[in-house]
């Protein structure tokens, strides 16, 4: 009896299902006084059998199928090694890979990202040593920047006069520029520009009186970048803002008749740096001569580097650098108000951070991937400026900023100025750098190099080569005080056809001693040709320079 009604409860069952099924398959006809309806859309049933689908396709574990792209596998191969996950998430063993790889990440990021400070510390530390820790004391090169110093790809042509300014201790700070002052440059304590003073700034290489006003300065002038004319306590200024307390003033004085006398004369006379609390008392100008003196301006390419650049971060004020720096550098221990004190772990991870940071600077710098960076095609002459912007920001900002060609340029140069970005025909200053010859090869110490300088260089008023160490960016330590040629310093041996052929190697070719540039066997070396005044031809490429060719 039990099976009997067992099987009568299955045919009702059965029945109901058929019945229901077909309610499902069959519109329901019209309720009494509406209008009939008609078939259901087409897209009901395609949606009901996708539903279908992805419920028997499901992804095990899921409801429905999820997408690939979405899940983590258990296994994964990277260049970290395996990692592991048990539904997506990592075991230990890929938890402390990760993160180790992360904050070595960071800690080349901050490398990379913290050379425009480090390296402005740097040349701070280095007037410090010279004793030269007020704003009234300048180190200046009376007989030119030599090979002696350690300073980034610095030229033998002009007479440099630095002074750092010290915002916090000295409030707003007057900068008197004497007449005939060259190129003058006001950066910030991240290589930021500030001003422009001398030839390039507002006074227009007539002298005149500037004022620096510190980042916390809460008076009514808000001068732009760049700065602007004001009448302050009855005397006219050119007045600027920084956004930090330590700012490096650089100074260049053009030599006269080939020397550098007038020009040293000039700053020692006419330059004049003190608060603008004290205008009524100015200090006396101190200077100390840097010439023939051996010192280091270079940030450190070794954990050192850290240790600066947290130097700068505590001196100067939070705003100096925006939240993503700030991030960076915190993300590795290096924070406004803590010490910077990493563990055995975090060293070890930084120290190795740093030398993979310095090889990138050094491979941007030395082997270019930028496809703009040759000054022409197929040569082995590159902008040592990239992207036309004083900023690095690419195509007018839309691109952000260029980071590597920010890295190129501080990685082996100083001073950041709007001048350098813009053509000014005949006046200001071009340049150009080469590390290989005309095969792409490094330059070596060791062979002789021939470069052809042809007639009717667009230089108004000259052009000079000047031979750099890669290891230290600065000039060539040699047997030759000044590991460069001018010409209008040196009495160069001029081809027939007005065309100039220079020489480079360990030891002169026969007869062009007055062309040559000695270099260091074992080492390597690379240059910089620079144009003062460049004319037209320089900036529609109708001149060209030569290549290095392998002579000897």
């Amino acid at each position: 009896m039990k099976a009997a009604n067992t099987g009568l409860k299955l045919v009702m069952l059965a029945m109901l299902g058929t019945a229901l099924s077909a309610c499902s398959r069959e519109p329901a006809g019209p309720a009494s006084g509406e209008a009939p309806q008609g078939p259901a859309p087409a897209a009901a049933p395609a949606a009901a059998a996708a539903a279908t689908d992805a419920a028997t396709d499901k992804t095990p574990g899921f409801n429905f199928r999820i997408p690939d792209k979405v899940m983590t596998p258990d296994t994964v191969e990277t260049r970290l090694g395996t990692l592991q996950f048990f539904d997506g998430m990592p075991d230990a063993a890929t938890v402390e890979k990760v993160y180790d790889n992360l904050d070595l990440m960071r800690g080349v990021e901050t490398f990379l990202n913290g050379i425009p400070a480090s390296s402005i510390e740097g040349l701070r530390l280095a007037h410090v040593e010279q004793g030269l820790t007020a704003s009234h004391q300048a180190l200046i090169f009376d007989d030119l920047l030599d090979s002696a110093p350690l300073m980034l790809t610095g030229n033998t042509d002009t007479v440099y006069c630095s002074v750092f300014l010290d915002l916090q201790k000295d409030g707003p700070t007057v900068v008197e520029i004497p007449a005939g002052s060259g190129p003058g440059t006001v950066n910030d304590a991240y290589f930021r520009f500030v001003t422009d003073m001398g030839a390039p700034g507002p006074d227009r290489g007539k002298g005149g009186k500037y004022l620096v006003l510190p980042p916390d300065y809460t008076g009514e002038l808000d001068p732009p970048v760049g700065g602007m004319e004001a009448v302050v306590d009855g005397e006219k200024y050119f007045v600027s803002r920084s956004t930090s307390y330590a700012n490096w003033l650089i100074l260049r004085g053009f030599l006269v008749d080939g020397k550098p006398d007038a020009a040293s004369a000039m700053f020692r006379s006419g330059l004049k740096v003190y608060p603008l609390s004290m205008k009524a008392t100015p200090p006396a100008m101190e200077f100390r001569n840097g010439s023939r003196q051996f010192f280091n301006t270079i940030h450190a390419n070794n954990f050192d580097f850290y240790e600066e650049l947290h130097t700068v971060i505590e001196r100067e004020p939070v705003s100096t650098f925006d939240p993503e720096l700030r991030g960076t550098f915190a993300a590795i221990g290096i924070e406004k108000g803590k010490p910077f004190a990493p563990d055995a772990r975090m060293k070890k991870i930084l120290t190795e951070a740093v030398a993979i940071g310095n090889a990138t600077a050094r491979a941007i710098s030395f082997r270019p991937r930028d496809p703009d960076s040759p000054i022409n095609p197929g040569s082995a002459w590159r902008h040592a400026f990239l992207g036309g912007d004083y900023q690095w920001l690419a195509n007018e900002g839309r691109g952000g900023r260029n980071l590597d060609a920010r890295t190129l340029f501080f990685y082996q140069a100083t001073v950041n100025t709007p001048a350098m970005t813009k053509k000014m025909v005949g006046a200001g200053s071009q340049y150009a750098y080469a590390v290989t010859d005309k095969d792409g090869n490094y330059l070596d110490g060791a062979k002789t190099y021939k470069l052809n300088v042809p007639a009717n260089v667009p230089a108004k008023d000259f052009w000079s080569v000047v031979v750099y160490d890669p290891q230290t960016r600065s000039q060539l330590q040699t047997g030759q005080t000044f590991p460069s040629k001018n010409n209008r310093r040196d009495a160069l041996v001029v081809n027939a056809d007005g065309s100039v052929d220079l020489y480079f190697g360990p030891t002169a070719p026969a007869g062009k001693e007055a062309n040559w540039i000695q270099t260091v066997p074992g080492k390597a070396w690379y240059t910089l040709f620079r144009l003062y005044g460049p004319l037209e031809p320089w900036f529609d490429r109708s001149w060209r320079l030569g290549e290095f060719e392998q002579v000897g």
